[in-house]
C-alpha cells in the first residue's frame, strides 16, 4: 500500500488513513453483502431498488466529501471516474447475465454468484491499480500503452456490436471453463452454494464452482479494460480505487433491477466503444502535452459532459429501435 501513496497525484488525498478507513469500509460492506446472501433466496424488484439505491447515494455522498476537504477537482476526477466505471460494470452485467443463463444458475443462488464475481473484481482491480501506479512512476509512455488498450479495446467492441456477436458465445467452451473440467469431476445438479461434494467416494465441483470461476475469469477481461480507462480521467490511483469500488459494490442489486432492461438497451456497446476511444484519445493527448506542451489536453468538466452525452444518447436510440421493432407494420 505504501507505493500507492507515494504514486498519488495529491498525497491528502490518498493517505494512509484515508487508504485505511476507506478499505474497512468496503470489507463491512462486502461482510453485510455476504450476511445478506447467507440464505439462498430469490431477490424481488423491491429489495433490489433498495439496495441499489443505497449504492447510489453512498458515491455521491462520497464525492461531497471530497468536495469539502479536497476541493472541487478531486471530487470532479472521481465523480467522473465512476460515470466511466459504472458504465463499463453495465457491460459487465451483460457478460453476467450470459453465464448466468448458460449454467441455468436457481435464481435462488444468483446474487451469490455475483456476489463471488465483485469480490474476485475487486480483487483484480486492486492489482491492476498498483500496476497502474508503477508504470506511471516509471515514465509518461504509461499513458501511450493505456491509450492503445483503450483503442484496440473500443474497436473490437465496436466490431461486435455491429456484427451482433458481443454475447453470442457458448459458455461451455470458455477456456477457464474447459480447464476446471478436466481437473474435476463436475456434477449433473446444483448443490446449493456449496462449492464441492464429496460423491462415489471422490471430491467433485458443482456447477456452482465452475459459474463461479466463469464470472472470474472474465473479471480479468474487464479489469484490463476498466483501470485505464480511469487513469484517463485521473492519475491518483486512491481515486481510481475509489471508483472502482463504488462501481462494483452496488452491481449485485442493479442486476436484479436491470435484469429486464439490459435486452433493450441494444446500442450500449456502441457508445462504451465510443467512451473507450474518447478515453483513449485523451491518455494520448495528456502523454503529448507532456512532451510538446503546445498540444492541447481534454479537460476533466468535458470529458465528464461527453460521456454523460454518449450515455444518454445510446440509451435514448437503443429505446428507439426496440420499440420501432415492437410496433407491427400496419398497426
Amino acid at each position: 500500500m505504501p507505493s500507492l501513496v507515494i504514486a498519488s497525484a495529491d498525497p491528502s488525498v490518498g493517505s494512509a488513513w484515508m487508504w485505511a478507513i476507506s478499505i474497512a469500509v468496503l470489507l463491512v460492506l462486502l461482510a453485510l453483502d455476504f450476511a445478506i446472501t447467507r440464505k439462498p433466496h430469490e431477490v424481488r424488484l423491491r429489495e433490489a431498488l433498495g439496495w441499489s439505491a443505497f449504492y447510489i447515494v453512498l458515491p455521491l455522498l462520497f464525492a461531497l466529501i471530497l468536495w469539502a476537504w479536497y476541493g472541487g477537482t478531486p471530487a470532479l476526477e472521481f465523480f467522473t471516474g465512476y460515470v466511466v466505471e459504472k458504465s463499463l460494470s453495465v457491460d459487465n452485467l451483460f457478460v453476467f447475465m450470459m453465464l448466468l443463463a448458460g449454467f441455468a444458475v436457481p435464481p435462488a443462488l444468483q446474487q451469490r454468484v455475483l456476489l463471488y464475481g465483485i469480490v474476485g473484481a475487486l480483487v483484480l482491480r486492486g492489482i491492476f491499480i498498483a500496476l497502474g501506479a508503477a508504470l506511471l512512476q516509471a515514465g509518461t509512455w504509461a499513458f501511450l500503452l493505456f491509450g492503445a488498450i483503450l483503442f484496440v479495446t473500443a474497436v473490437k467492441i465496436l466490431r461486435e456490436a455491429l456484427a451482433g456477436t458481443a454475447f453470442d458465445r457458448d459458455v461451455s467452451q470458455l477456456r477457464s471453463v474447459r480447464f476446471l473440467r478436466r481437473l474435476m469431476p463436475v456434477t449433473d445438479d446444483y448443490r446449493g452454494p456449496r462449492i464441492t461434494v464429496r460423491e462415489a467416494g471422490q471430491r467433485a465441483l458443482t456447477p456452482f464452482a465452475v459459474v463461479v470461476v466463469a464470472v472470474f475469469a472474465t473479471d480479468v477481461v474487464f479489469a484490463v479494460d476498466s483501470v485505464p480507462a480511469v487513469y484517463g480521467i485521473t492519475e491518483d490511483p486512491y481515486l481510481v480505487f475509489a471508483t472502482n469500488a463504488f462501481a462494483l459494490l452496488g452491481l449485485r442489486a442493479l442486476y436484479f433491477v436491470l435484469h429486464t432492461a439490459l435486452a433493450k438497451l441494444t446500442h450500449l456497446n456502441h457508445g462504451l466503444a465510443i467512451i473507450l476511444g474518447f478515453i483513449g484519445l485523451k491518455l494520448v493527448l495528456h502523454w503529448a502535452h507532456g512532451v510538446w506542451p503546445a498540444v492541447p489536453e481534454i479537460p476533466t468538466p468535458l470529458s465528464l459532459v461527453v460521456i454523460v452525452l454518449v450515455l444518454a444518447t445510446v440509451t435514448a436510440t437503443s429505446l428507439y429501435a426496440r420499440r420501432s421493432q415492437d410496433v407491427k407494420p400496419g398497426s
